[in-house]
């Protein structure tokens, strides 16, 4: 908006003052209230992406569709009536009817947690501390608590049938078993002896962790089952197929790449390239006590599913280079491991999204306008409609990603790994433990043990050590030395330590076949299959409706941080010194979340690249679904009856100016004044109140006019009982002064 026209919007809306009440600023909005409240209840729960995704996304639903009620122009997602606001105070009513809306969704869907009780005493306090009597339940009147209550009714009531099996806790609905035997962890190889073979090393193996605990440090079940493989056929907030059986089958990524099959040559280079990144997790020797930079100056970046850094020449906001941030690389990826894993005390990738959004309103330096034109909205505005295209994004994503999880129920790289590493060497024919399947030999990273690297004082002698401890770090000799010559070692992370507060467990020689990702001993790896990375999904979806919500790709001030002390990490001491992670981009971000699990051992680049790119149209297509509703289908965009109701609601209100200064602020007119397209939703004639071929702010001054003249009818007139004035108040000089220099013009 140009700076005369700024001049101009700002005498309206002081005349607007007079009919239009508003709210005064106080902290954080009641919708990032609940939504701190929801993210709270996810981190003391089981850690299902899936099931919280759901709930973000309904939760956020809610809070839109109650703000949206007692505005004129929005349309509802779910709930699309409208509220009279005659005689009230909007925003008393819309934090009103939020929160009832919130609590009762929140409420419903958190009675079968982990701990019902405690998520319930969330809500609780939440609902006392607003001052509001949970205890109202009626869905009967226009109280903003009924309309809050009925809006959460429709919600639940509509989403029982969604696919998602809510009304028997989520459980599957597929039929769907591994094809697959357990792999027990604690014990060498892939099964016990005295179980079958694998079956398919391209498929996923369920894993049994002794004394399993869930990403929020939950008791688990020892033997992993499949975490929602029907979730792909649940139903979405925008992505949808005009081609395939399911709402991402447009986005379908195809078969990843199989053992022995298409795609041979990058599963086996995948799991060298993990062993590799284990390889660089020990901050005391070889590359991962090298130093390196993680400036934007030179990561980030990266072309749209890849790992090419191309870097920053200049921070776009402040015009100066990105400084150097130097750090060991072995600090770079346990933090990013860590950072990233959603580990204890989770809110889950759907929610650190929601965390990271929430850090961006908080900066300070972010100028709410939606799409990053148009007007400055208020903060609950922003709130709710943010969390509304983020959190049907995040859910969106979940559907997807879980989709194609149970589609090529992909195998992890814990069993790809100790697979071919049990079968032997790859790359000599002539040489020791030959198979083609079996690991490519590399100096210092993939060799084959022999008589006198195992012994005492040998270069493999760890892998003897390691080999043979039980669950409990014990030694027991499950192997002689005699017996392992010939076996495949790695140079790997060894495993989480037995004081992980105080000691780092390092990187040393350990048979391929015994590899663990860096994890907790009894997490390990995710209880579902693996491709496409649920991480690489919600994040670059996330990413996408913050790129286009805010209008920006950057962060605010163009770089985003996040600082971690030298005590930070859970699954050994560490880093050696503060690490701050940065990004110039929402999709530095995005990426640096799938690449992270690479380093934490839980996925492959096919995984990651697959996921990534989905999430790209998922995001995309949540922002323009989330914007379209930010306008009503219902509006029947004629005003020819009375030219001054402008939403044609049958009344002359403030609201009505509202939309004509509004539309004022739309930098979007090209250089002939004509209004671009709007979807055909709002015709560039419709702003012309007057039908003199302009669209300035005497349109809107002519709505003030009439309601100034409605004082004794609470500034509001039903149209039916005035009649459409034939001429135009008189207007001061100054005024009209400034109404010439802030016209547009019209065809």
């Amino acid at each position: 908006m140009n700076d005369r026209l700024r001049m101009v919007r700002s005498a309206w809306a002081g005349l607007l003052m007079f009919v239009l009440v508003v709210p005064a600023a106080s902290g954080q909005t009641v919708a990032r209230l609940w939504d701190e409240a929801l993210l709270d209840a996810i981190r003391i729960d089981f850690p299902a992406p899936t099931v919280h995704s759901r709930n973000l996304y309904h939760t956020s639903a809610a809070m839109y569709d109650a703000w949206a009620t007692y505005d004129a122009v929005a349309g509802g997602h779910f709930f699309t009536d409208k509220q009279s606001v005659d005689g009230i105070n909007v925003s008393q009513a819309r934090n009103e009817a939020i929160s009832y809306a919130a609590y009762r969704v929140l409420s419903e869907r958190y009675q079968h947690a982990v701990d019902p009780a405690a998520s319930q005493a969330i809500f609780d306090g939440l609902m006392n501390d607003l001052g509001y009597d949970a205890n109202i339940t009626t869905t009967v009147g226009d109280s903003p608590a009924a309309v809050g209550n009925r809006i959460a009714n429709l919600i639940l009531s509509n989403s029982l049938a969604d696919g998602s099996n809510e009304a028997n806790g989520y459980i599957d609905t597929t039929g769907y078993a591994p094809v697959n035997v357990p792999m027990v962890v604690d014990y060498p190889g892939l099964v016990t002896p005295d179980a079958p073979p694998l079956a398919d090393p391209n498929r996923w193996q369920p894993l049994f962790l002794n004394s399993a605990v869930t990403q929020n440090e939950l008791e688990g079940d020892d033997l992993q089952t499949f975490i929602g493989p029907h979730w792909g056929s649940v139903t979405t907030f925008a992505m949808n197929s005009a081609t395939g059986p399911y709402s991402w089958s447009d986005i379908d990524p195809g078969q990843p790449p199989q053992l022995n099959g298409a795609g041979d040559a990058d599963y086996r280079q995948s799991a060298v390239q993990l062993i590799r990144y284990s390889s660089w997790l020990d901050p005391s020797q070889g590359a991962g006590a090298e130093m390196i930079n993680i400036s934007p100056s030179v990561n980030g970046n990266r072309p749209l599913g890849t790992h090419d850094n191309q870097g920053y020449s200049v921070n776009p906001v402040t015009g100066q280079p990105y400084a150097q941030n130097m750090v060991k690389s072995a600090d770079y990826g346990r933090i990013l491991a860590e950072f990233w894993a959603d580990g204890p005390n989770s809110e889950t990738p759907p929610g650190h999204w929601n965390v990271l959004a929430n850090e961006v309103a908080d900066s300070g330096l972010l100028d709410r306008k939606i799409g990053g034109e148009g007007r400055t909205v208020g903060a609950l505005e922003w709130d709710v409609k943010m969390y509304l295209a983020l959190n049907g994004a995040v859910h969106d994503a979940a559907v997807a990603a879980w989709g194609a999880k149970a589609e090529y129920d992909y195998v992890r790289p814990i069993t790809m790994i100790r697979y071919q590493g049990s079968l032997g060497q790859s790359s000599n024919p002539n040489g020791p433990s030959y198979h083609p399947d079996g690991l490519p030999l590399e100096e210092d990273l993939i060799e084959v043990i022999t008589a006198d690297s195992i012994a005492q004082g040998g270069r493999h002698r760890n892998a003897y050590i390691n080999a043979n401890r039980d669950a409990d770090g014990r030694f027991v000799e499950y192997y002689s030395e005699s017996e392992m010559v010939g076996k495949i070692v790695i140079q790997s992370w060894n495993h989480e330590p037995a004081d992980p507060d105080n000691q780092v467990s390092g990187v040393k020689w350990i048979l391929a076949e015994n590899w663990v990702p860096y994890q907790a001993d009894n997490f390990v790896t995710p209880a579902f299959a693996a491709y496409v990375s649920g991480h690489s999904t919600f994040s670059r979806a996330a990413a996408e409706v913050l790129t286009h919500f805010t209008g920006s790709e950057y962060f605010p001030g163009g770089l985003g941080e996040q600082t971690f002390d030298v005590d930070y990490l859970d699954f050994e001491d560490g880093p050696t010194s503060a690490v701050t992670l940065q990004w110039a981009t929402y999709y530095d971000a995005a990426d640096e979340a799938g690449i992270s699990r690479l380093w934490g051992g839980i996925h492959v680049p096919a995984d990651d690249f697959a996921g990534r790119i989905m999430g790209a149209e998922i995001g995309i297509e949540a922002y323009e679904k989330a914007t379209d509703e930010f306008v009503w289908d219902g509006l029947n965009w004629c005003n020819e009856v009375y030219t001054r109701d402008i939403n044609n609601d049958g009344f002359v209100s403030p609201i009505d100016a509202q939309i004509v200064l509004n539309e004022l602020d739309r930098p979007a007119y090209s250089s002939d004044g004509v209004l671009p397209d709007n979807s055909g939703k709002i015709p560039p004639y419709f702003f012309d109140v007057n039908d003199d071929g302009l669209v300035v702010p005497l349109d809107a001054l002519l709505v003030i006019n009439r309601l100034n003249e409605a004082a004794a009818n609470n500034g509001v007139f039903a149209i039916s009982s005035v009649p459409e004035p034939s001429s135009v108040v008189l207007l001061s000089i100054a005024v009209l002064t400034l109404i010439s220099r802030g016209r547009r013009t019209l065809n």
